[in-house]
Formats: C-alpha cells, sequence, structure tokens
C-alpha cells in the first residue's frame, strides 16, 4: 500500500497531501487580510512556494491550479501576477471563479495540484 504524506493535519485539512509524488494543497489565502488583490496574491503565491519546496516540487510541475476571488473585476490584476510568477509555457489546466469567502476580507483563495 502507498504511504499518504499528510503536511501539518487537524481536524478539517491537511496543508498538504502527498500521494504517489501528487501534492495536493489546500487552498490558500494570504497572511494578511488588510492588503489589496495584488498583494494578497503575491502573498498565497509565496506560502504556496514554500508548500512546495517543502514537498520536493516548484511551480514548474503544476497540473491544476482553481482560484476563487471575491470579485471576478479582479482577474484581471490576479493574472498580471500570476502569469509572472508561472514558468515560460508552463500554465496548467485551471479554473477561476468568483466566490462568496469565508471571511470577507479574503480577496483571492488559490489550491493546486502538482507532482514532483
Amino acid at each position: 500500500m502507498s504511504r499518504i504524506i499528510r503536511t501539518e493535519p487537524n481536524a478539517i485539512l491537511s496543508k498538504a497531501v502527498e500521494y504517489h509524488g501528487f501534492i495536493f494543497t489546500q487552498g490558500v489565502v494570504a497572511a494578511d487580510l488588510s492588503q489589496g488583490i495584488e498583494e494578497q496574491t503575491r502573498s498565497v503565491l509565496a506560502q504556496l512556494d514554500q508548500i512546495l519546496e517543502e514537498h520536493g516540487t516548484d511551480n514548474t510541475r503544476i497540473l491544476q491550479a482553481q482560484i476563487w476571488v471575491k470579485d471576478i473585476a479582479d482577474r484581471a490584476a490576479l493574472n498580471t501576477i500570476w502569469s509572472a510568477w508561472l514558468p515560460e509555457n508552463a500554465a496548467p489546466a485551471r479554473a477561476c471563479v468568483q466566490a462568496v469567502m469565508a471571511d470577507p476580507k479574503i480577496l483571492v483563495e488559490i489550491m493546486l495540484t502538482t507532482t514532483k
């Protein structure tokens, strides 16, 4: 039986789950929710970089991204930062939708599926 590695699990979620070389991240939100969409996006991507590094991979190996934004009008600003963060020709399959967030100060949440 293959081993499942759960990073920082608690009663409702794990920061990431690794199985057969695939890494599934939690939905990541900004550390400082008082900031605007650009700063929140940068914070989320920096946290994702750290999670991926902990699992021995990086943003060149992303297979899929799920992105939720509080206001779909912020999509263009998010895309500018997202595109600069992604390596050239390495865009994953992706969805980006407007959603009611768990906290009204959350402007963006991103969840990734990647591989080693």
